[in-house]
């Protein structure tokens, strides 16, 4: 058998480094953006209003809800005016009919997304070169739990043909593909709170391993309904101790905190390669340079102590990125402002960047967005690529006193934004958390171009 030698690589192979991979890997950016928030919609607008200090969380004063002790909530602004969700723009009348308000949601962020790439071919060839991976982390349980009492009530006639695609976890992914022709790798994920993150994750895998050349991808969910809050409420998820303060409710390594603020929206990215969009000359936001996944393989609500799911998913994502933790100077955090979680969290940070974590600024969006579950990971990232584009860190809404004695002694940006200073010729690095029920975790790494 004839040897394999490096030069014998090298001629075969065009991505060829020379590095400890015999080829290297190719690079992904983010071309465009698009996001659905309690925020507003539109990247600028909601950038504006984060960066500025505004909060999404309202009180929640629909009558279906008045027996759920959780009183506030994170809605996405609807109406006319500038950066509101208008309904009858995204959709056609009647498509609500087995179109779930998850997927309108994604629609309206990826018409966003591929406008702001100036991505929308209509040659075949570019169509087959696009993918989309958009993930959605709970189905429609209202649309559930209405066809259940029409079956019981009124008989099988009377049930929607639409009720299956309407619930479907992938048909915002195929609603998007449809729309646009696009015929690349059509996939979903939901892993709870984590989805976002894993979409973005396994969508610029494909873009590494040649399955595609664009990705449009993200997560949305639309879960704020009687019998989802009803059912977080019961498992003591939710924070119910600010109703009359509604705008504090979500906050994020506070000492206070006492639950998360459930949110709806979406968020989609376009990733795309690095040489097929210098060729176009396409705005480019920022790089992904990593990725890394893991589980805690202990319950299926609670992280473990020790934080051991985020320490080995933030490893393996700086280890995809072949870089040390001292090169990272942000984490936007998951964390979501319960009890538990913000502390293991911290915990998990401080094992593996020791010394460096006095170093980091650490912020979660949370506070100001509340939890958007299945899109929090997705609006997350883009959060943390108009960080790295803009030179400027989100802060952490509603921080006005950390314990401690919990561990809670890094800088955490509280409540006004700061500049992302960097060393002179530094590159300017994050990661981005997302952790979900049943233990399931996802890092990010991302840098400026």
């Amino acid at each position: 058998m004839k040897k394999l030698t490096v030069a014998s690589v090298s001629k075969s192979c065009r991505f060829y480094s020379g590095t400890s991979s015999m080829c290297s890997k190719r690079r992904v950016v983010c071309t465009g953006i698009g996001v659905v928030t309690p925020l507003g919609c539109g990247i600028n607008h909601v950038w504006k209003n984060l960066i500025e200090g505004k909060i999404g969380v309202v009180e929640n004063k629909r009558p279906d809800f008045i027996n759920i002790p959780s009183k506030v909530a994170a809605f996405v602004p609807c109406g006319n005016e500038v950066g509101q969700f208008n309904l009858e723009s995204v959709i056609k009348k009647g498509d609500s009919r087995f179109l779930s308000l998850s997927m309108i949601y994604a629609l309206a962020a990826a018409e966003q997304a591929t406008k702001d790439a100036d991505w929308q071919p209509t040659a075949e060839e570019n169509q087959i070169d696009t993918g989309v991976a958009i993930g959605c982390g709970m189905i429609d349980l209202q649309t559930v739990a209405e066809t259940s009492n029409t079956l019981k009530d009124k008989g099988y006639r009377r049930v929607s043909p639409y009720f299956v695609p309407k619930i479907l976890i992938n048909m915002a992914s195929g609603h998007v593909s449809i729309k646009y022709k696009f015929k690349g790798p059509n996939h979903s994920v939901s892993t709870a709170c984590t989805t976002g993150a894993h979409a973005i994750g396994d969508a610029m895998r494909f873009i590494r391993n040649g399955d595609a050349k664009v990705m449009v991808c993200g997560g949305t969910d639309a879960a704020i309904s009687p019998v989802s809050v009803a059912g977080f409420a019961r498992a003591k998820a939710l924070s119910s101790s600010f109703t009359s303060n509604p705008e504090t409710s979500s906050r994020p390594f506070d000492k206070a905190r006492d639950g998360f603020v459930i949110g709806e929206g979406a968020g989609i990215i376009v990733l795309e390669e690095y040489e097929h969009a210098k060729e176009r000359n396409a705005k480019m936001y920022a790089e992904i340079l990593g990725y890394g996944l893991s589980g805690d393989g202990f319950h299926m609500t609670a992280p473990s102590a020790d934080g051991i799911g985020a320490y080995l998913c933030m490893k393996s994502a700086l280890r995809d990125a072949s870089i040390t933790p001292d090169q990272i100077s942000y984490i936007n955090a998951h964390a979501t402002s319960t009890p538990l979680g913000d502390v293991i969290e911290n915990r998990a940070i401080k094992r593996v960047f020791q010394e460096h974590s006095y170093n980091l600024k650490v912020s979660s969006c949370k506070g100001a967005f509340g939890h958007l579950l299945g899109a929090a990971g997705a609006v997350e990232t883009a959060m943390t690529i108009m960080a790295l584009k803009g030179k400027t860190l989100p802060p952490t809404m509603n921080l006005f006193n950390v314990d401690k004695n919990e561990g809670l002694d890094l800088d955490y940006v509280p409540n006004e934004a700061k500049s992302f200073i960097v060393p002179r010729n530094q590159r300017r690095i994050a990661l981005k958390n997302s952790f979900g029920f049943g233990g399931t975790n996802a890092s990010l790494c991302l840098a400026e171009l």
